[in-house]
Parts: C-alpha cells; sequence; structure tokens
C-alpha cells in the first residue's frame, strides 16, 4: 500500500528561512542539505526536493533575504516626496536599515558577495540592485540611480567589514555629490 504524501505547503518557505539562519550563524561554509533538513526539523529528503543543488538553495535564500533593503527603498514614503531631499533620505535610510538589523545586513551582504564564487547568485544580485536602482530611478535618471546603489553598497561593506558606526551626515554628502556634481558637499546651487 502507498504511503499517503504528507501536505505541507510551507515546508519550503520554512527550508528558506532555515537556511539563512544555517547562513547567519556558520556562514555560506556551514551550508549544507542536512543542516539545513535539521535546522527546518524537516527530512533530508525534503531539502534535496525542494532544492536539487545548494546553489539553488542559496538562490532561493539570496532573494528572501535582499527583499529587506529593497522593500525598504520602495515603500519609503520620503522617497517617494518629489519634494524631500533625496539624499537626505536615502542616508536616513541606509542608516535606519543598518541598524534596525545588523546582523540581516551582515547576512545579507554575505550571500549578495557569494556570488563572486557561485555565478548562479549572479543573476539574482542583477535583480536585487536592478530593483533598487528602477525604484531610485523614479526621482533621478537610472545611470545616477546605479551609482547610488554602488555607493551605497560600498558604504555598507565598509560599515559591515570594518566595524566603522554609520555617519548619516558623510553619507547624504557623499550621495548629494553623485545626485549634484560640481558642488562641494552635494548641496543644491546657492545652499549653504
Amino acid at each position: 500500500m502507498a504511503r499517503a504524501r504528507r501536505h505541507d505547503p510551507g515546508r519550503r518557505e520554512r527550508i528558506v528561512d532555515a537556511a539563512l539562519r544555517v547562513v547567519g550563524r556558520a556562514g555560506i561554509a556551514g551550508l549544507s542539505h542536512r543542516a539545513v533538513a535539521a535546522e527546518a526539523d524537516v527530512p533530508l529528503g525534503s531539502t534535496t526536493y525542494h532544492f536539487a543543488s545548494l546553489d539553488e538553495l542559496l538562490v532561493a535564500a539570496l532573494r528572501r533575504a535582499g527583499e529587506g533593503f529593497g522593500r525598504a527603498v520602495r515603500e519609503s514614503p520620503a522617497l517617494a516626496d518629489p519634494d524631500a531631499d533625496l539624499a537626505t533620505a536615502l542616508a536616513r535610510l541606509l542608516g535606519e536599515w543598518l541598524e534596525a538589523d545588523p546582523a540581516g545586513a551582515e547576512l545579507e551582504y554575505e550571500l549578495y558577495l557569494a556570488a563572486l564564487r557561485r555565478p548562479a547568485l549572479r543573476p539574482v544580485v542583477a535583480e536585487w540592485t536592478g530593483a533598487v536602482a528602477a525604484a531610485l530611478a523614479r526621482r533621478t535618471d537610472p545611470a545616477t540611480a546605479r551609482a547610488l546603489v554602488a555607493l551605497m553598497d560600498g558604504v555598507c561593506l565598509r560599515v559591515l567589514l570594518t566595524g566603522d558606526a554609520y555617519e548619516e551626515g558623510e553619507t547624504r554628502a557623499m550621495l548629494g555629490r553623485v545626485l549634484r556634481p560640481g558642488t562641494p558637499d552635494g548641496a543644491p546651487d546657492g545652499a549653504p
């Protein structure tokens, strides 16, 4: 007699969440189907059923981890306000994101940088940066939006890798220089 298959519609999502916890605790080197199955409290076969390879699992994990900052940008009322200073709004948003969940930011960037050695992750990184740039392009042109994303990535990496405190004022000035080239601190022409 055939055994009835257990219906568990949330299992795939629990496996992705478990993969994020494993990577957050043990790094990508600690990720295995066995470790994720134990963390998710599912049979080992469930992880390999839903994700044939670790790269597939990492792609799903990176997509999930990358939702945080992208969502914050898309949903920011200040960024939607055409009268708000974009450099100020972005610097504040970046600081709030880094301070709200530093471990989540570290996890996101660990997965993001894993694309250097795992080409399967590169399209997801391109999707993530493209989505943030598209959201910013509503307030500026596409090339400037991509430059802002690159600058914010650099600021995040510096903070995460060096342990330096996030400096909102410094970040605002750098973002302002990208948005308003030719002015000393990125301030609008004629502003103090």
